[in-house]
């Protein structure tokens, strides 16, 4: 899940709209996985951090730091 999202978001990074959508999907992918679910988290806020902050906020705020 993590390549597809290291492939996917970076490409559509350049819609808000988008972004989110495929953020979103993402996620949801990972629900059984909470190790994976930080990773993606992490990664999201190091490439996409300065980008989309509330998304980013939003998207992951029932996740733990």
């Amino acid at each position: 899940m993590m390549e597809y999202a290291k492939v996917i978001l970076p490409k559509v990074s350049f819609s808000q709209e988008l972004f989110e959508k495929e953020l979103l999907k993402c996620i949801g992918w990972t629900n059984d996985n909470g190790k994976e679910l930080e990773e993606l988290r992490d990664w999201c806020y190091d490439q996409f951090g300065t980008i989309y902050p509330d998304i980013l906020d939003d998207a992951f705020s029932d996740i733990a730091a």
